[in-house]
This record gives structure tokens, sequence and C-alpha cells, in this order.
């Protein structure tokens, strides 16, 4: 069972809150997790900064923060950040909706949770794909101009 709390600081950003779900069960079932406590919080891009120099001493907006509280072999607990702000202005730049964006996002950051990671180009090839696949299964394919 995978229990998934989402919250939104944003108003401007109507995501669907069953696709969100639907697209952390996938990342979580491929990983082969049977159960999982998943917070995933919305925010503006001051916020996520805030967070992100609380975190990793980095005071600028990032896309995506995840922060892993517990696994085990088939359990899982975590959180995700994700920025609306940052979202809305790569949307824009790669041309396609914000909230398809925000998704890739969430995406992104349960599959650090799982255990992908991103710090060499043979990662960021691994988990670029698997954020593809996972879309797919959505039925939202990845611009080619994506900055991912």
């Amino acid at each position: 069972m995978y229990r998934i709390a989402i919250t939104s600081q944003v108003k401007s950003c109507k995501i669907s809150r069953s696709l969100i779900r639907r697209a952390v069960h996938t990342v979580l079932k491929q990983a082969g997790i049977e159960t999982a406590e998943i917070s995933v919080a919305i925010v503006d891009d001051p916020t996520i900064a805030q967070i992100h120099e609380q975190y990793l001493g980095e005071p600028d907006p990032t896309d995506v923060l995840s922060f892993l509280l517990e696994k085990g072999d088939r359990h899982l607990e975590g959180e995700i950040v994700v920025s609306a702000d940052t979202a809305k202005t790569w949307a824009t730049r790669v041309g396609w909706s914000p909230e398809h964006e925000l998704l890739l996002y969430i995406v992104h950051g349960t599959l650090h949770l799982v255990g992908f990671d991103d710090q060499t180009q043979t990662e960021r090839r691994k988990i670029r794909r698997e954020e593809k696949a996972v879309l797919r299964n959505l039925g939202i394919s990845i611009p080619s101009r994506s900055h991912r």
C-alpha cells in the first residue's frame, strides 16, 4: 500500500493530484517497493531556495529536492519538494505545460528516493531514460528540446 500526501502552497499551478499519485506509484512499483509513505510538497522559488540552503548549503532555488527518510527491502518513506515557479520558467523554455514539467520533477525526485542518482554522465543517462519511460506510461512525451 502506498500513502502519498500532496500539499501545495501555489495556487497558480493546477496539477492533477491523481496524476501525481499515478506517477509516484509507477516509480515505486517498478522499483519493487510494496509499501511507502511519500509526501509531495509543491512550493514557490523562495521556499525551495530556503530548504535548499538549509539542507544542502545552496542558497538558490532548484527544481526538486528529495529526502529519503527510511528505506528497507520493500518499504520506503520520503519527501519530495518541487518548485512550481521553476517548472513554469522551464516549461516556457522547452515548450510544454508547467504541469508536465512539475510532474517530471516529481518523477525525478521519486527516482532518487528509490535509488537512482545523477552525479555521473552514465547515471544521468539512466535516470533520464527512466523519467521518459514513466512519463510515457502516463501518456506524456518529454519535448525534444528539454533541459533533461
